[in-house]
């Protein structure tokens, strides 16, 4: 502003000599060049300040996530689907085609549970790598001893931890089981609509449990969802139809994800990210040490369909790396960015699935199904919604009101300036403004 005003100055003093007004002209150039770069420096600033980058982060987090989540599931499914062979094999036939034999040579909900939730051993390797790569002063019995600490001070003995332990991987088990149980049954796109309702039930959940902050909008969001359940499991009527077996099942692995964060909050409470990452490498190697009886009964009692000549071993290690790197970045991706961030990629990835269920299974969305996937996303957002968003509602509609006011105050001042401008002249003769009654020259007429 300053170097603006000093650069008019100078062009007007200079009208009576070329000389000067050279100078002058010279003025505005230098004065206005520091300014611009001032300009540049401020957009830059805010561009790249601490909160937008952690916007931009975000923005990667919630692609990450959706990818992830989206080829975990996908991957998880393609293990269910009828397979072509061309030798005969001891399988459950489905149909001849002139070529090849469709046949399914993988039925193992559990099994595919227990092998995905034993990669989970590798969070604390993870973690522990990072931190030696990115502090070099802490030696390795440091950052060990550093976990562990954290534990013994919240009054954890070995025993209580391994009880804790042991109980989270029970409930992490049973709760992927019901999931991946679910998807024999129905469309990836579906059940993970229905696993994002677990947001309203982590809510509910908190506000009993944790008694945190009541928000009747988040009320509302719980019915919501519920509707669009109760949508989902008639979508395809009641008789004769195996639909509703699997929205039960669904819903019940969105309620068993809510129990399992609600009392791991209620249990640890705020825990850092060494013991985080110790918890869940312990709840690997326990479900790797103590489950894997269970899954050879399964297997040998045919309740699992297992055949090793043609086990679909790419799908299924893609899965477990791919729901490994959910799992990393949903615990993890708070140290780079808001949580809004990882939360919104449970729901971006249902239209993402959804293409691809239309692309590759020719699936179609309409009716009850659309409209319950439709609830569930109204239902999820209004969830999000912070607990002061009566204050942030009031807040925009004040601005909207003095935006609207300004505005017409300026339109009133344009056309008053208009108006003002269309005036007739004044005759500086007479005094008089085009009178009827004198002449230009002052005489009456």
């Amino acid at each position: 502003m300053v170097a603006g005003g000093t650069g008019g100055h100078q062009n007007d003093s200079g009208g009576g000599c070329e000389g000067v007004a050279g100078g002058g002209g010279q003025g505005p150039g230098s004065a206005t060049r520091p300014q611009r770069f001032a300009k540049i420096k401020a957009c830059t600033n805010s561009c790249c300040s601490k909160s937008a980058r952690k916007i931009y982060c975000g923005v990667c987090v919630t692609v990450c996530v959706t990818a992830s989540w989206v080829g975990a599931t996908h991957c998880i499914k393609y293990l269910y689907i009828p397979q072509p062979v061309d030798t005969q094999q001891p399988a459950l036939m489905l149909f001849n085609t002139s070529n090849s034999i469709m046949m399914i040579s993988y039925n193992a909900p559990f099994f595919t549970t227990w092998f995905c939730t034993n990669w989970s051993v590798l969070f604390f390797p993870l973690y522990f790598i990072c931190q030696l790569v990115t502090r070099k002063c802490k030696s390795p019995s440091e950052i060990v001893t550093d976990s562990l600490r954290n534990f013994r001070e919240k009054g954890f003995t070995t025993g209580r931890f391994m009880t804790r332990c042991c109980l989270f991987c029970l409930l992490w088990v049973g709760t992927n089981y019901m999931y991946v149980h679910s998807l024999r049954i129905l469309l990836a796109t579906d059940v993970m609509a229905l696993f994002a309702t677990n947001v309203s039930c982590v809510y509910l959940l908190s506000w009993v449990i944790l008694h945190e902050q009541f928000v009747g909008v988040r009320i509302v969001a719980v019915i919501l969802c519920d509707t669009g359940i109760a949508l989902l499991a008639y979508m395809d009527g009641i008789t004769g139809s195996p639909t509703l077996s699997g929205v039960v099942l669904a819903a019940s692995a969105a309620a068993g994800s809510a129990v399992y964060k609600v009392l791991f909050k209620k249990v640890i409470g705020d825990a850092s990210y060494g013991q985080v990452s110790l918890f869940f490498s312990m709840i690997g190697i326990l479900n790797a040490a103590l489950l894997w009886p269970l899954c050879l009964g399964l297997y040998f009692t045919g309740a699992e369909l297992l055949h090793w000549q043609h086990l679909p071993w790419p799908a299924l290690l893609s899965a477990s790396a791919l729901s490994l790197v959910a799992n990393l970045l949903g615990n993890f991706g708070v140290a780079l960015t808001y949580d809004l961030f990882i939360t919104l990629g449970l729901i971006t990835a249902v239209p993402v699935s959804a293409a691809l269920d239309m692309v590759l299974y020719g699936a179609h969305f309409y009716g009850m199904k659309l409209a319950g996937m439709i609830l569930i996303s109204i239902g999820f957002f209004l969830v999000m919604f912070p607990d002061n968003w009566p204050d942030y509602i009031t807040r925009l509609l004040r601005n909207i009101i003095l935006l609207s006011h300004s505005a017409r105050w300026s339109r009133r001042h344009g056309q008053g300036v208009q108006g003002s401008q269309q005036r007739p002249a004044i005759d500086y003769r007479t005094g008089y403004i085009r009178s009827n009654l004198r002449s230009p020259s002052g005489r009456v007429r």
